[in-house]
């Protein structure tokens, strides 16, 4: 490894770590991944580093080779990131049409000099014999799919590659996300369909559009088969152009519906917030940048109109930021640990309170579902260790890994989980979920959330009631 590929690396570290909140804890779900808003702001650092051109493919490679055997909380075996890399770029050449692909024959090693030089070596080689066929053009995609091989090659869905594309749709989504959109979310369920839900007072909602569309087609193009970010992809555009959806109802039979949507710029707020029955009912979307003030608010407004207790809805939330978990945590839990995390070689390290306790918010109903996951089962968790709130809903997620985000001089981004994480009272998560006070089963139809039918909002409804007559 050359001395300016140390240097950068030893860079990177650093600016994670001064940049302050570098953790983020997030599960996609939605039209927005989770990741913290922190690469964008350092791309310009890095890229200091290579003022003489950009990187070049080995630096690219030595630099996530480096960050996946330091920072990843298992250790790797040395022969690992070189079978992902091979295996990747095996199946983007056949997807060329490239049969019988030959590569050369490595050995694995322990020295991150040589491992470094033998993903380079792969790479050159496809580069080099299979040149004419895949064309001049791909030149870019055969080094972001060694990446994506390099860190796909753990099996951890959380540990990836993200190009400077992905890294600037992700950062969107937790610094309030202002972009050119229509303004809905957007899920991908089990079977592959897409359903979306518009935002109140946002254009897909002001066109008629109803909670719980499936998506059959965007602009024409049907989108059956299509991944969550393609689809994403499609229906964001240029400010002021129109996208044209068809839907259906979900779950539903009947005609499909065409709606015509002019793209706006969107602001996608994280709380959705009302006075119901006389209770604070607020629902959080995600733990983005802006959360924990939407949240702040909207509890202080609860409190100045005496509400008679408080709904925190996190049901098919997927998570974000850990600080911000931290931070909205702590509006509950006056004092101690809101969650430890521990990395690879054991070492805890514990989020405290913030001390930014707001007196009365109780009683507290916490709404949960089994897409309730990692930072919203961090302040769900927390929340009912110290028994601070009813827990009402089904089993969530069970997400119990945080990730860190590393800035690449090519302006994209290592995800890579490097620590595991536990409750106040040391439960740790992972595969599990978390099993609510009071079970309430319901078809996760993102159209029943807070309508007459959604049982669960009931359910808190009348455990409210029941604890404010006691």
């Amino acid at each position: 490894m050359s001395s300016k590929v140390r240097a950068l690396i030893a860079a990177l570290v650093m600016i994670v770590v001064a940049a302050g909140s570098a953790l983020f804890v997030g599960y996609r779900i939605g039209i927005f991944s989770h990741a913290p808003g922190i690469a964008v702001a350092m791309n310009g650092d890095v890229g200091d580093l290579f003022a003489s051109g950009p990187p070049k493919p080995s630096e690219l490679l030595s630099i996530a080779l480096d960050r996946l055997e330091h920072a990843y909380y298992e250790p790797v075996a040395p022969s690992t990131p070189l079978a992902g890399e091979e295996a990747a770029l095996r199946a983007y050449l056949h997807a060329k049409g490239v049969r019988n692909v030959a590569l050369p024959t490595l050995h694995a090693s322990r020295d991150l000099n040589v491992e470094s030089g033998q993903l380079d070596e792969v790479l050159s080689y496809v580069r080099t014999h299979y040149a004419k066929a895949l064309g001049s053009a791909d030149g870019r995609a055969l080094t972001e799919t060694a990446l994506r091989g390099v860190m796909d090659s753990v099996h951890d869905p959380y540990t990836v590659y993200l190009s400077p594309r992905e890294i600037r749709g992700l950062n969107e989504s937790l610094d309030g996300g202002n972009f050119g959109g229509i303004g809905v979310y957007i899920y991908q369920l089990k079977n592959g369909q897409i359903v979306v839900q518009p935002i109140e007072r946002l254009p897909a909602a002001l066109a008629g559009m109803k909670p719980g569309e499936v998506v059959d087609s965007v602009d024409g193009v049907p989108i059956r088969g299509l991944s969550l970010t393609r689809v994403e992809r499609m229906i964001r555009g240029v400010v002021g152009s129109t996208v044209r959806l068809t839907t259906h109802p979900y779950g539903k039979s009947g005609p499909e519906r065409t709606f015509a949507i002019v793209r706006e710029i969107i602001h996608v707020p994280t709380v959705h917030r009302k006075m119901e029955d006389g209770f604070d009912y607020i629902r959080l979307s995600d733990f983005g940048q802006t959360s924990p003030a939407e949240v702040h608010r909207a509890l202080l407004y609860g409190r100045t109109h005496h509400a008679k207790g408080y709904i925190l809805d996190l049901r098919d939330n997927g998570g974000g930021l850990l600080d911000a978990a931290v931070k909205i945590s702590s509006f509950f839990i006056p004092q101690g640990t809101i969650v430890s995390t521990i990395d690879r070689n054991g070492s805890r390290n514990v989020q405290e309170a913030l001390g930014t306790a707001i007196p009365g918010l109780r009683p507290l109903v916490v709404l949960v579902n089994q897409y309730t996951a990692s930072s919203s089962e961090i302040t769900a968790g927390a929340l009912q260790d110290y028994k601070l709130a009813t827990l009402i809903g089904t089993r969530t997620f069970g997400k119990g890994v945080v990730q860190s985000i590393y800035p690449m001089p090519d302006n994209g981004a290592l995800k890579i989980t490097t620590a595991r994480y536990l409750t106040p009272k040391g439960r740790d998560i992972e595969h599990k979920g978390i099993l609510p006070d009071i079970v309430v089963p319901q078809n996760p139809d993102p159209s029943l959330i807070d309508t007459p039918r959604d049982k669960q909002l009931a359910a808190a409804k009348a455990r409210l009631r029941q604890l404010t007559r006691s």
